[in-house]
């Protein structure tokens, strides 16, 4: 299933991969992206719902991921 906004591409190998720098590279995506604060702060609420797994499982689902 391809993510909810494919054509905002936040590039998540080569950073730290801890979740406050997964969290700020896609807010920072979709930011510049133009998405409402109300779709960013829908993610956000979603990401840190549970675990790190569940959290780049969001940002997959949400963003196309590299």
């Amino acid at each position: 299933m391809p993510p909810k906004y494919p054509n905002i591409t936040v590039q998540l190998t080569g950073h730290d991969s801890n979740a406050f720098m997964i969290l700020g590279l896609c807010q920072r995506a979709a930011k510049d992206a133009n998405l409402p604060k109300e779709e960013i702060d829908a993610f956000y609420k979603e990401a840190t719902s549970g675990d790190h797994d569940h959290l780049i499982q969001t940002a997959m689902r949400w963003f196309s991921c590299e």
